[in-house]
């Protein structure tokens, strides 16, 4: 995994972005010298700005490529999926080059060259895709992993490592366990029970030896007494990267795991530092944005006022408490979505897929994520930042806080109006959301920084883009 705008990418994952971005640069390269010969090509790629036009073609291609989702683990062994969205982005990569031209005509690449530049990047993508998903899965390219331990992390850590092979990890070999034969009902979900070996001295190294392991994973739980520290530490020594689990959860999913958290990990692990500087950047920006985001919905006003009227009887905005930083509350505004007292019946309740409280243009507006430009008033007095959590209502939080652990954490930070939870998760409506959605949140507080705030609000247009997230 390689660290990068403070989140976790799989080092496969940026290779291929890189590689695939040579390729589409050096097809349309090569497509210059097919159209135009030697001499004429390279008139025009120093001197008529030729480099320009193809670089502009190249972040077309890109930004396509990502907001398509072909880098994401869900659609990359998906082979016919890939087919599918690789068209797309052909598809839109020509109208938004088309429109791009319209606007900007000094910067268009010939029609020549952009017809066979456009053949020849299809034939490599499209080959070199076929040889990477196949060469992703092969065992031999990953590194040898052994899991030390059977706590919490070990089920869904065996599940992230086998599901995900551009991860580049294999596990090899029996799941070391420092408990009795008897537990087995003990393991978390997922886990198999078949593939647990009793730790004893000294099997270890026998075992790291004769597997060829590169990597150790250490997903134990109660450690005390029991952490083989010093055969550990010889295996170090001898180049076996150890890794502790929670770290390695967090570097593989983008979540911090609130159900396996030691104390001490959460006390001592980098990260959860908030400098002065951050928070003026966090400030300034979101008191720019907010002003300008609010001037530039101003005309669409009238058409948002004209369809909730149209819709349902009541007030154009929804007023709500939510709990702000360190607990404060606050008044949050939204374009109103559902009917005139939707909640006089059953009190504060989450949304549900088809709730009959939301009217019909409501679906839409929390869809487009329209009904949320009111909270951009909330932004500039302070109450918000642009990133961050999602503000919580305060019923829920008194009931989440004894319910889940650690949960107060995520309002040490202004809460936000787009956050990595709702990037990388759906809508919660239950608890069970709430605590997955809690580890997300509390990645966010622990690797707060302008780069995952930019990685954010790029992810937030995707969404947008997609209709994913609403309710």
């Amino acid at each position: 995994m390689i660290r990068l705008l403070s989140a976790h990418f799989p080092g496969r994952i940026l290779f291929l972005g890189v590689s695939e971005a040579c390729l589409v640069m050096i097809a349309f390269v090569a497509a210059t010298f097919g159209r135009l010969g030697k001499d004429d090509a390279l008139v025009m790629l120093k001197y008529e700005q030729g480099g320009l036009k193809i670089l502009v073609v190249l972040v077309a291609f890109m930004t396509c490529m990502h907001y398509f989702d072909l880098y994401g683990s869900l659609i990359l062994s998906r082979w016919r999926e890939v087919l599918i969205r690789v068209i797309q982005v052909f598809g839109s990569t020509a109208i938004s080059l088309a429109l791009f031209y319209y606007v900007y005509p000094p910067l268009e690449l010939g029609r020549g060259i952009f017809l066979l530049g456009f053949i020849l990047a299809a034939a490599l993508l499209f080959l070199w895709r076929h040889l990477f998903l196949t060469l992703n899965v092969l065992p031999q390219l990953a590194q040898r992993t052994l899991i030390l331990g059977d706590g919490p992390l070990a089920g869904p850590l065996h599940h992230e490592l086998r599901s995900r092979p551009e991860l580049g990890l294999h596990i090899v070999g029996p799941t070391f366990s420092t408990r009795n034969g008897n537990d087995a009902n003990e393991l978390p979900r997922g886990y198999c029970p078949n593939t647990r070996l009793e730790f004893v001295p000294d099997e270890l190294t026998r075992a790291v030896k004769s597997l060829h392991v590169d990597r150790i994973v250490v997903t134990m739980g109660d450690r005390r007494g029991k952490l083989p520290v010093e055969e550990l530490l010889s295996l170090k020594s001898r180049g076996v990267l150890i890794q502790d689990g929670p770290d390695a959860y967090e570097a593989i999913t983008g979540k911090v795991p609130v159900e396996a958290l030691r104390l001490g990990w959460l006390l001592f692990s980098p990260g959860f530092h908030v400098s002065r500087a951050l928070l003026v950047y966090k400030r300034l920006a979101s008191v720019f944005v907010s002003t300008v985001g609010l001037l530039l919905s101003l005309p669409l006003f009238p058409l948002v006022v004209l369809m909730v009227k149209l819709g349902s009887t009541g007030p154009l905005l929804y007023r709500q408490k939510r709990v702000g930083r360190d607990g404060a509350i606050f008044v949050c505004y939204k374009v109103r979505t559902m009917h005139t007292n939707a909640e006089a019946d059953s009190g504060a309740t989450w949304a549900t897929d088809d709730d009959p409280r939301i009217t019909r243009v409501g679906t839409f507006l929390r869809r487009s994520r329209i009904d949320e430009i009111p909270q951009l008033w909330n932004v500039l007095k302070g109450d918000m930042c642009l990133v961050g959590p999602r503000p919580e209502r305060p019923e829920f939080v008194e009931w989440l806080n004894h319910e889940i652990p650690h949960y107060h954490l995520r309002h040490t930070v202004r809460p936000g109006i787009t956050g990595w939870a709702q990037v990388r998760y759906r809508y919660g409506s239950s608890i069970e959301d709430a605590q997955e959605k809690l580890r997300y949140d509390l990645f966010y507080v622990k690797n707060m920084s302008p780069g995952l705030d930019m990685l954010i609000v790029s992810d937030t247009i995707k969404t947008i883009l997609w209709g994913r997230g609403a309710k």
